[in-house]
């Protein structure tokens, strides 16, 4: 295991704000990792620093000799008329065989592949920019928010191609069910610190959580034993009889320290129009064709949404998910047949670029004033204006210097200051970051209205759609699905994609190759017994039912304890059984794989 980048020490400064604060972190050559935090922290600043486009104020970043990175490009760097191939081949100096070979990982091939690149869609030119940087068989990929506007389709492809991926990976991503499926490892970037800890991000999720009640309970330990403390010496140091026991307590006042706590950043609090709630259907679309002048995208719709209901549009890039929500809303006509929605409906908007065409005349709050119901009093704009977190004199900031998070925040925020009981939303998470994505999508569960939405979050998707509509092959129908069963339609239609061509074996050979330790249990499992291995299995079961009672035991004794001693003993030793625990648990997963094995 080499190590390819150690950061010691890095500062990194914009003015008051600090994003490196004297941290380190190393990647090693086996490292697949999820890179973490909240916008603004210093990400992509850091992915600057590292591949030289920026310096450090202090500090060093050390790479190894061999090192290669390759790092996916934002800017289309095509050249007029060139199909992908011609482009795949001059970008890589590789022979067309395998530049073939590669974009077929990405299922271009084809017209697509010998056509013109500069025609295809944004998520197809993406594939090819996928393509070509493998292509440079690099050994770190640099990944920055590579789902941003990918469909479903090659957002499951890249994760295929990166599972099956063995050299190391440093992927920035707000998408948690990307970053779960491709990556064993974390790094979180907060207050200027970098954390690395040696699992799934929903698992340091989880230990985050875990260690700030921790921290809290102790510290309510500390200052209860404190006040104690402070109490008795009070009442015994003027009294000669008691001074010496209470000159000792003072000592042992000065050793109670609490921990200090990161103060969290801020979060978004959405709160949806309180609306009442109506049945039967909210919109009806009788024999509708949609397009432009020159050509159909899809014919022949007949469909109905009902009130209450989360409607997901799906489909891949460029097949008309947008060009269906643009009809509906009226901002582009139908070509033949008809959209009506139900009496009483009023719809609120938040489409791609509404954020960019907000007036850069007006402050935060002139757009907020313009855009609440009629009627709608001072404190409550300013209330909806600071959960959105614009605060204190941020809403006299101008429109004009505002990011395209902040800018999308700001549409939000003027949808949720209307009386809309229908809420169409393209893409609504583009642009905000995690905490904010998953306030919205709780925000929308409880909302008594009808969501019609598209999004490339899966996990946005699967915790607010009640109902999928499929925009595919010049048709949109509604899948009587949920998006779980839409996710796992899609899924194998890849994999038996690439076992028809081949590349479903290849990828998982690649895989297997990666995965030392399955190699490892087929070697022990031609030198054991089936009953030697049960027997251990056995065994190992009762140690994990006896970790896991201590574990419990030990954390119910912290939750109950106020003692400040003992609240760091119970500490270490659920701790200490909870290292053990996962230790044994890994154990019995590999014996499991050994007796299968064994079976074989």
């Amino acid at each position: 295991m080499a190590v390819l980048l150690d950061i010691k020490n890095a500062s990194k400064r914009y003015g008051d704000q600090v994003l490196l604060d004297g941290t380190s972190a190393t990647i090693t050559d086996d490292g697949r990792i999820g890179f973490i935090g909240r916008n603004g922290a210093g990400k992509s600043t850091l992915l600057r620093v590292i591949l030289g486009d920026e310096e450090l104020d202090s500090g060093e970043i050390v790479r190894h000799p061999r090192l290669r990175i390759g790092y996916l490009r934002q800017h289309d760097p095509f050249l007029p008329g060139e199909s992908a191939l011609d482009f795949l081949m001059r970008d890589s100096g590789q022979p067309d065989w395998k530049c073939g070979e590669v974009a077929g990982d990405f299922e271009i091939k084809g017209t697509r592949l010998t056509g013109p690149v500069g025609e295809l869609s944004g998520g197809w030119q993406t594939r090819v920019k996928l393509a070509a940087l493998l292509l440079h068989e690099p050994n770190l990929l640099l990944l920055d928010e590579p789902t941003n506007f990918l469909d479903l389709r090659t957002q499951i492809l890249l994760e295929h191609f990166l599972r099956g991926y063995r050299e190391a990976c440093l992927i920035v991503s707000h998408d948690r069910a990307f970053l779960n499926a491709t990556c064993d490892q974390t790094l979180d970037l907060s207050h200027g610190e970098l954390t690395t800890y040696p699992g799934k991000v929903d698992a340091f999720l989880d230990y985050q959580r875990e260690k700030a009640a921790h921290v809290e309970r102790t510290n309510a330990a500390v200052l209860s034993k404190r006040r104690q403390l402070e109490d008795f010496i009070a009442r015994n140091r003027a009294r000669a009889s008691t001074a010496s026991r209470a000159k000792s307590k003072a000592k042992q006042l000065e050793r109670l320290e609490v921990e200090e706590v990161a103060t969290a950043a801020p979060t978004a609090a959405i709160q949806c129009p309180q609306v009442k709630p109506r049945r039967g259907p909210a919109l009806r679309c009788r024999d509708l064709a949609i397009g432009y002048p020159d050509r159909d995208v899809a014919a022949g719709i007949d469909l109905e949404i009902e009130h209450g209901s989360r409607a997901a549009i799906v489909g891949d890039n460029g097949q008309g998910k947008t060009t269906f929500l643009r009809t509906l809303v009226g901002s582009l006509g139908p070509l033949r047949g008809e959209t009506k929605w139900g009496f009483g409906c009023e719809v609120g908007v938040y489409a791609q670029h509404v954020y960019t065409s907000i007036r850069e005349d007006q402050t935060v709050l002139e757009h907020l004033e313009r855009a609440a119901a009629i009627g709608t009093k001072q404190q409550r704009i300013l209330d909806v204006a600071g959960a959105m977190l614009f605060r204190g004199s941020a809403v006299e900031k101008p429109v004009k210097v505002l990011s395209g998070g902040e800018r999308a925040r700001l549409c939000l925020a003027g949808l949720l200051l209307g009386t809309y009981n229908v809420l169409v939303l393209d893409e609504p998470g583009n642009h905000l970051d995690v905490e904010t994505v998953d306030a919205l999508a709780r925000a929308l569960v409880t909302y008594e209205g009808t969501v019609v939405f598209t999004s490339h979050d899966r996990s946005f998707m699967q915790a607010v759609a009640t109902t999928v509509i499929e925009v595919k092959d010049g048709r949109v129908v509604n899948t009587l699905a949920t998006y779980a069963t839409y996710l796992a339609g899609v899924s194998k239609e890849i994999d038996d994609a690439e076992a028809a061509d081949g590349r479903g074996a290849k990828q998982a050979g690649a895989r297997r190759q990666a995965d030392q330790p399955r190699a490892a249990v087929a070697a022990r499992a031609s030198t054991r017994t089936d009953r030697e291995v049960r027997k251990e299995i056995a065994s190992l079961e009762k140690s994990i039912a006896r970790l896991d009672a201590e574990k419990k035991r030990a954390n119910d004794a912290l939750l109950a304890t106020a003692d400040a001693d003992q609240a760091v003993r119970l500490h270490a030793e659920m701790t200490d059984a909870a290292t053990k625990l996962s230790a044994a648990e890994e154990r019995w997963l590999a014996l499991q794989e050994e007796l299968a094995a064994i079976g074989e």
